[in-house]
């Protein structure tokens, strides 16, 4: 799959017209920090699509993104962030189930981001769960496999494979390895 253009449309924090769209959707999720924005990016060729920011918590809307004009990238807020605070954490985590579980989006498939060289959180295990229990198509990305020897990547992923019990991809935003494997993904869930 080869991407041609991308462009940001707009954020969400409830109903929308663009949850009509008949484009499907491949929604991003993890926890606060662990590249979701870094790896859209990776997926385009483009440094500033997806605005990153070195605080934590900071996406709070649902972010939409066309690409080649015939599905979103869909970029949802980090979730576990514990200076958010309860309630603040509770907004976000209720935003993203309400995206996941309305049945307004045409969700192909989710990428679940964690970080390949830190152990698995329940809120990772949770997602991961969650996407289960609503037979949504996932997969998840080991992100920053660059900071990881052979041998640590290799433990990690089989760690990561069994606290979720999934298949991992070990994915490098900054070098972009994992990059066609996670496009070839992505072109087959969108093409169902």
């Amino acid at each position: 799959m080869e991407i041609k253009s991308a462009e940001f449309i707009k954020g969400i924090i409830g109903t929308d017209p663009i949850l009509g769209d008949p484009c499907p959707h491949v929604a991003f999720v993890g926890r606060s920090n662990v590249g979701k924005s870094s790896v859209i990016n990776s997926l385009v060729f483009r440094k500033d699509l997806v605005k990153s920011s070195a605080t934590p918590g900071k996406t709070k809307e649902i972010n939409f993104f066309s690409i080649n004009k015939e599905y979103y990238f869909v970029d949802l807020p980090g979730y576990g962030f514990a200076r958010m605070g309860a309630k603040g954490a509770q907004k976000i985590r209720k935003l993203i189930l309400w995206y996941l579980g309305s049945g307004e989006a045409k969700v192909a498939l989710v990428v679940l981001i964690v970080d390949i060289g830190v152990k698995p959180m329940a809120h990772d295990k949770e997602m991961a769960d969650i996407l289960r229990a609503e037979n949504i198509p996932f997969v998840v990305v080991g992100n920053k496999a660059d900071r990881l020897n052979q041998t640590e990547r290799a433990h990690n992923t089989k760690a990561v494979e069994a606290a979720l019990g999934a298949s991992v991809l070990p994915y490098s935003a900054r070098t972009k390895a994992g990059r066609e494997a996670l496009l070839e993904i992505i072109g087959q869930a969108c093409t169902k």
